[in-house]
């Protein structure tokens, strides 16, 4: 039995169950569903199996939505399947990140079904999962349980029996889809052990369940703009990512650490601090509560208030978010300064290079390297085959090569070969490292097929380590981690926490072991003071004497250092 409850609104139904679902019934179920995803995107972002503040799942899917709904939010056309294939095509052109790519999949599978539908019936809509199921298997090359791959083969089938027993109404069939991915989404932790590990649902699947639950929400009557009640481990509450939703006339983030009462309701809790701001999140632990919330500045001591009078107050956190919209301005500004082209590095006929950078100095190393074009992405911020596209564009030569340079953007980059008649590969790098060591080996004289071999052998040759900051408190691969603590990365695995940022760097190169290696390139990211990055590199210069170290500003956000070793 199932443990999704829906809230069904019989009269409304019955409407809308005499209702053809044409071309135009379907743009308004997707825009539903679209909003109710990114009402909780910050939901799924929070879902990240590494303590590290790349959680960008719910981002990406409705980045990804988006740019699909845009694709038909002005079309007159009535046709299902044609405004389905629409949709398709849209959500393929934007899709972002490995999520957004397999979401794009789900869509155009569904689409190929409905092709010929002008209004949706309730075979098409079974087939329209099979084959949306079929099309997003076939677009990941080793298929992984546990992930969003599951959600919609669990979906898919729990249709296709319902379909099978006798259900033949489309509402019907849609709660039934809502419900499996609900409880598909609840079984991946057993599927995964990295997710059981870390203590999260995988958030790809939790962001379709809520793209399916915002249509059957919208089919019911129910508001699509409030999420629902959640309280999450106080471990997971990950409030790094909060200024970005900071809201035009809320000028205080307030954070409070709270004991609540004996007749603490989180209902009316919820309610409350509804009427005083947005933003609102809160986590629990050892029966200590943390709220977080966005405020006017007339009322930025109300949460303070109330929550004194139904529990007791342990600690208050207050900052000013107009210093944080500030720097967000500087950071938009010093886009502008991000190099993208070298056009001198393209001609006619020969191989050029499109490589993902996730900062200004990173996209100079690139471009000085042979690099012709640059697109701006990394974590957080994954580019669309759009974007890839875009860059493209603005050279000369039918042969390209694209460097990816981030496990989440693989899956985006294969796409853009099926949307241009050039000749596109993409050599499979995964981090900043491997694209620089593929780099290196460019040769344009070469020919394509030679060369994208070339470079793909020579992305073996090095390491690649990382340190950023802990977004929470957890215990992964048989790590500890506190909240705060600097944590090192090497070859994408997490290998170990520490309190300094020095003693992270160290310890990352002592795991190598870095005196068994020739080379260390450091970029220092975008909060890291060029005479803090050059004192530590001439600490490991005296510690590896052998070891020649360069030192270069990568300006990427989020990592106070990106590592090669070769």
């Amino acid at each position: 039995m199932s443990g999704y409850r829906a809230q069904p609104n019989p009269a409304r139904r019955a409407r809308l169950s005499r209702t053809r679902v044409d071309g135009q019934a379907f743009k308004k179920l997707v825009e539903a569903g679209l909003t109710w995803l990114r009402t909780h995107r910050e939901v799924v972002n929070r879902l990240n199996v590494y303590p590290i503040p790349d959680g960008d799942t719910g981002t990406n899917m409705v980045l990804t939505l988006e740019d699909a709904y845009q694709a038909i939010a002005n079309l007159p056309e009535t046709h299902f399947g044609k405004v389905a294939q629409a949709l398709a095509q849209g959500a393929l052109l934007g899709a972002r990140g490995n999520s957004g790519v397999i979401l794009s999949q789900i869509l155009r599978g569904f689409a190929r079904a409905v092709a010929e539908q002008p209004v949706l019936d309730v075979q098409g809509f079974v087939q329209g999962l099979q084959q949306a199921r079929e099309t997003a298997y076939r677009g990941v090359v080793r298929p992984v349980e546990g992930t969003i791959l599951t959600v919609i083969r669990m979906t898919a089938q729990a249709v296709q029996d319902a379909y099978d027993g006798g259900q033949d109404d489309l509402i019907s069939l849609l709660e039934t889809a809502v419900a499996a991915a609900h409880d598909a989404v609840e079984q991946t932790p057993e599927m995964l052990d990295v997710l059981r590990e870390a203590g999260v649902v995988d958030a790809g699947g939790k962001g379709l369940f809520f793209f399916l639950e915002g249509m059957l929400r919208w089919i019911d009557g129910l508001p699509l703009d409030r999420p629902t009640v959640e309280v999450l481990p106080m471990a997971h509450l990950d409030l790094s990512q909060q200024e970005e939703l900071i809201e035009p006339g809320q000028d205080f983030e307030v954070v409070v650490d709270f004991r609540p009462g004996p007749d603490f309701d989180l209902e009316a809790f919820y309610r409350t601090l509804e009427t005083m701001g947005t933003a609102i999140q809160v986590g629990e632990g050892e029966g200590m509560y943390r709220m977080h919330i966005h405020v006017p500045l007339e009322r930025r001591y109300d949460p303070i208030e109330y929550i004194m009078g139904i529990g007791t107050v342990l600690k208050v956190h207050m900052e000013n978010l107009q210093v944080q919209v500030e720097e967000q301005a500087q950071q938009r500004e010093a886009v502008e300064d991000f190099p993208h082209l070298a056009l001198e590095n393209a001609e006619a006929g020969k191989p050029a290079v499109v490589a993902v950078a996730p900062g200004p100095g990173i996209a100079r190393v690139f471009l000085n390297l042979g690099a012709a074009a640059i697109v701006k992405g990394g974590q957080t911020m994954n580019p669309s085959v759009q974007d890839f596209l875009n860059a493209m564009d603005l050279l000369p030569t039918d042969k390209i090569l694209i460097l990816p340079n981030n496990k989440n953007v693989l899956l985006a980059a294969k796409e853009v070969a099926g949307f241009t008649v050039r000749d596109v590969r993409v050599v499979p790098t995964r981090t900043v490292a491997q694209g620089l060591a593929a780099m290196v080996a460019f040769d344009a004289e070469q020919p394509l097929d030679a060369l994208q071999q070339r470079m793909e052998a020579a992305m073996q040759d090095v390491r690649s380590g990382a340190i950023t900051r802990a977004t929470r408190t957890t215990q992964i691969e048989g790590v500890d981690v506190r909240e705060g603590q600097y944590i090192a990365l090497l070859d994408e695995k997490l290998v170990l926490a520490a309190d300094g940022l020095e003693e992270a760097l160290m310890g990352l190169l002592r795991r190598l072991p870095a005196e068994d290696y020739e080379l260390l390139t450091l970029f220092y990211g975008e909060g890291v003071d060029a005479s803090l990055a050059h004192r530590l590199a001439d600490a490991i210069r005296e510690a590896y004497p052998d070891l020649e170290v360069e030192l270069h500003y990568g300006g990427q956000p989020h990592y106070a250092f990106i590592l090669a070793v070769e």
